[in-house]
């Protein structure tokens, strides 16, 4: 039963995530049960585990984004399970950051109009944050090119600050390295890791990649 658990003098403070019992089956098997992690700002976590352990259920159910079945998960001590749909989006939109294998950038669009689409969608654009953003990733020069013209490390980076950009107090990431050389997925943990602590969010991570994982406070699935 996977449990990494805080001290209750900063419990409320600075807890920004809590899993309390999280549990998910299939018909065919049962994934998790029990699990239990509390994230602080600035915190680091990397969910290790064989293909088929659950990584990517688990970062779905932390994200609002797969109903929960047992347990329960809290946004800044806020219970997601009842919460309204409507709601929920709206949350998520302003509390996670989202990275995911694939960039999912919009073919039509910049690299720096990729990285301001929450922007977009809440009707607050802030142009000189997603320049700031685009030039922290090491994209400066590139941020009016069109994602075919990138490389698959540089989209992932567009990806990376398109998180960012609405400054959630959660960075989400799941498998964010996997469709990458080694190079390339150094230097996108690098940044995440940096950009976590610089601007004071916690960054949960899914990979298989223990190498990646190296330094990052652990949850094991499927051990």
């Amino acid at each position: 039963m996977p449990s990494l658990r805080r001290g209750l003098w900063q419990y409320a403070f600075w807890v920004i995530l809590r899993l309390e019992n999280l549990g998910f089956s299939y018909p065919e098997a049962e994934l998790f049960q029990g699990v239990n992690l509390e994230l602080d700002r600035g915190d680091a976590f990397a969910v290790l585990g064989p293909s088929g352990s659950g990584k990517t259920t688990l970062i779905h159910l932390v994200a609002g984004l797969l109903r929960l079945q047992t347990g329960e998960v809290f946004w800044e001590e806020r219970p997601i399970r009842d919460m309204p749909e409507e709601r929920l989006a709206s949350e998520r939109l302003r509390f996670l950051g989202l990275v995911f294998q694939h960039h999912y950038l919009f073919a039509e669009l910049t690299a720096l109009e990729n990285v301001m689409v929450s922007g977009y969608l809440a009707g607050k654009v802030e142009r000189k944050w997603a320049e700031e953003l685009v030039a922290r990733v090491g994209l400066e020069a590139k941020g009016m090119l069109m994602p075919k013209a990138l490389s698959g490390g540089e989209r992932q980076r567009v990806a990376l600050a398109r998180a960012l950009y609405p400054r959630p107090k959660l960075l989400v990431a799941d498998e964010p390295t996997g469709s990458l050389d080694r190079k390339n997925a150094e230097r996108v943990m690098s940044l995440m890791l940096e950009l976590t602590r610089e601007l004071g969010n916690a960054l949960l991570l899914a990979t298989h990649d223990e190498h990646l994982a190296a330094g990052l406070q652990i949850l094991r699935l499927g051990a």
